[in-house]
């Protein structure tokens, strides 16, 4: 059985060879792709080849086993919109969220 990485740790190998950039208040649902939990940690989504990483609220609710209930307040995730988590036998709620800014992870250029 392989060791399973704490959340800090499986945010910090998915963004190796990444930086960065302006923190953002809203990225929009329909680009969005690859939604990702990161237990006790954060929300992942990607854009293209752009990572971006959220930092709820709450953030020890969030378990990878869990179906998030999103409540966007229009067609973009924003700061301070409410999420839900649930759990997926008996769909209880089991936390509430409120996202945080929006900080975009993209790849280092190499240097020659």
């Amino acid at each position: 059985a392989r060791e399973r990485l704490s959340g800090e740790a499986e945010l910090a190998k998915l963004l190796e060879g990444r930086e960065a950039g302006k923190p953002s208040h809203c990225i929009s649902t329909f680009d969005t792709r690859d939604a990702r939990v990161i237990d006790k940690t954060a929300l992942v989504y990607r854009v293209g080849d752009t990572i971006w990483v959220n930092r709820p609220a709450n953030a020890e609710h969030l378990d990878s086993d869990d179906i998030l209930v999103t409540y966007p307040s229009s067609s973009q995730f924003c700061r301070l919109d409410r999420v839900n988590t649930m759990e997926r036998t008996g769909y209880f709620v089991t936390g509430f969220l409120a996202l945080g800014d929006f900080v975009p992870y993209r790849r280092v250029a190499k240097q020659d």
